[in-house]
């Protein structure tokens, strides 16, 4: 089969990269991302007086460590709305879900949606050969969009429901935004882009339960343990998650944990600052996440087509560790690393990289 996205057009190629003309799939994304706005964040009485939040992730592998390799970048703007009331028609699909055993039901529950739109670039070790090495992790992008349904029961469970839909391969504009990045900053393009995986329509549904287990300590500090289980299943990622996070600070019941780019432990936007005791809030937080996939496109190649690919481990595990400062429904900053065991046979070392996140309230 041809390789078409970098040999000299003919009858049977037509290039992909640099096209003036739009692709479906590159701005599928934003078609989601518009009506999960017109879904959730309707100016009515459904739903409560805060308009809501909106959080911007970047995980990148260079902040701190000396790297540009393996899950090298991801980039994901979350809004999560206002809490949907009891008797908004907004609530059914939460009913529903609660119906099935998905979602729990108690004395107290807070509802909200999110809607995400974000990016991940993966590169091999050696971005400087123009022919990459073939036992090494291909070039991918993953360009996305995403609705979500999240519920906190009893300040005690936490729920949730996310469809992402989106793009792998070069409408992902993952080669666009690596090495105009790095034109900007000077530093040499990443050379092995012409041999990543084709575009392929991508889609992936994950549901996780989390519960947190609390110990206040006096003075208004506390700390708890959240546990959690998940499943994630698509063309893109298919896999079966288990974790804890440990935290202690101030107002932890205002949040389950910092939000992240999936795979990853934590990875909601929820946030409630009706359940905190005074303005201000801080954590510190370590935990760690295990993950048996079935299915990662970014290593396995594409579904329908020959592409690069590599053996992937069965069992992969992360180590997180950081802090989150917030006050109020206001702003909330957190930062912190994440240790990633080898997820292919081959890897000569375990990856690395960091986050920061930023939140505003509106």
């Amino acid at each position: 089969m041809p390789d078409c996205q970098h040999q000299v057009p003919t009858a049977g190629c037509r290039p992909t990269y640099g096209s003036a003309r739009p692709a479906f799939w590159a701005v599928l994304p934003a078609v989601v991302l518009g009506l999960g706005a017109t879904i959730v964040a309707p100016r009515d009485q459904a739903l409560a007086e805060e308009a809501g939040r909106l959080t911007l992730i970047e995980e990148n592998d260079s902040v701190i460590f000396p790297t540009d390799r393996y899950y090298t970048q991801g980039f994901a703007l979350i809004h999560l709305s206002g809490e949907v009331k009891d008797d908004s028609p907004w609530a059914a699909p939460f009913a529903g879900l609660s119906d099935w055993g998905l979602f729990g039901g108690g004395s107290q529950v807070s509802r909200r949606y999110e809607i995400s739109f974000g990016q991940s670039i993966f590169t091999p070790e050696d971005t400087d050969l123009t022919n990459p090495d073939p036992d090494d992790r291909p070039y991918a992008g993953w360009l996305y969009g995403g609705i979500g349904l999240i519920q906190d029961t009893d300040r005690r469970q936490l729920d949730h429901l996310q469809l992402l839909l989106g793009v792998v391969g070069p409408h992902s504009l993952a080669r666009k935004a690596q090495n105009d990045w790095h034109q900007f900053i000077g530093v040499a393009d990443a050379e092995g882009w012409d041999h990543q995986l084709h575009n392929e329509p991508g889609i992936m549904l994950s549901y996780e339960r989390k519960w947190r287990l609390m110990q206040p300590l006096g003075g208004g500090f506390a700390i708890d343990a959240i546990p959690e289980l998940g499943a994630s299943a698509g063309n893109v990622m298919t896999y079966a998650q288990a974790g804890t996070m440990l935290r202690f600070g101030r107002n932890l019941e205002a949040d389950y944990g910092p939000a992240r780019i999936r795979p990853a432990l934590s990875g909601t936007s929820y946030f409630n600052g009706d359940y905190m005791e005074d303005p201000f809030g801080f954590y510190f937080y370590v935990g760690a996440q295990g993950r048996a996939v079935a299915r990662n496109i970014f290593l396995d190649g594409n579904t329908f087509r020959d592409s690069r690919e590599v053996e992937k481990e069965v069992l992969v595990g992360d180590i997180s560790g950081g802090i989150a400062l917030f006050w109020s429904n206001d702003v909330k900053l957190d930062a912190g690393f994440t240790y990633r065991t080898k997820e292919f046979e081959g890897q000569d070392e375990n990856a690395k990289f960091a986050n920061i996140n930023l939140t505003i309230g509106f």
